[in-house]
């Protein structure tokens, strides 16, 4: 009897992020950066759509990054280690599009963002965020164009999937995929995630298992 693939992947993911992850690094700016080392993935998306609560859910730390319920808290780009021999890496991005804040400080994220994407020869993959409750929306769109110019790989994660109804929910999957289709540089798959319930995980930390295995 052979192994399932797919659930052996979910347990090495569970394997990795059991380990001992954390905070080594804040950039506020592209000159500020860690040196490169190893292999990172940033999760990119709107101010308030989740990425500290997902990076907690992963890691099965509560407060391994800082969650605020006031949107555009996380201004730097936030690196977290995981275990040594991993040589893997995870990078919290500033939340864009965050309307309330001075104008030339969503400029400076903004542009802080778009440098890191265009500019970081260890980054394998960005997970862009969308709140599953709203779906894609015209920021999210500039993001995806400047991935798409950037040669690196991204791949959409809905979040907060528990607060929206499973017709609702089926619909803006089906959405969130054909606006994916006009993005020939995306992953199709969109993984569904709810960082309160856990669901989506073991599958967001096995495709990361897989992107480390494909990159060496």
């Amino acid at each position: 009897m052979t192994t399932d693939p797919d659930a052996e992947l979910i347990e090495q993911g569970r394997k990795l992020f059991a380990g001992d992850w954390r905070f080594i690094w804040a950039s506020p700016s592209i000159e500020t950066l860690p040196p490169m080392a190893g292999l990172e993935v940033a999760f990119a998306g709107r101010s308030n759509v989740g990425k500290s609560s997902l990076i907690n859910a992963l890691t099965g730390r509560s407060n391994l990054a800082r969650t605020s319920h006031t949107p555009g808290r996380t201004q730097e780009l936030i690196f977290f280690e995981g275990p040594e021999k991993a040589g893997f890496r995870l990078v919290d991005m500033p939340g864009y599009g965050y309307a309330s804040a001075p104008k030339a400080k969503v400029a400076s994220w903004t542009t802080l963002i778009h440098k890191f994407l265009l500019g970081r020869a260890t980054l394998a993959r960005v997970y862009v965020l969308i709140d599953a409750r709203h779906g894609i929306k015209d920021v999210d769109l500039d993001v995806l164009k400047t991935l798409d110019k950037s040669a690196v790989s991204y791949q959409v994660v809905l979040t907060k999937a528990d607060q929206v109804k499973a017709g609702a929910l089926k619909t803006v999957i089906a959405e969130t995929s054909e606006a994916l289709a006009r993005h020939p540089a995306a992953f199709p798959e969109v993984l569904v995630t709810s960082s309160r319930t856990g669901d989506g995980m073991p599958e967001l930390r096995a495709a990361m298992v897989r992107l480390i295995a494909e990159r060496r």
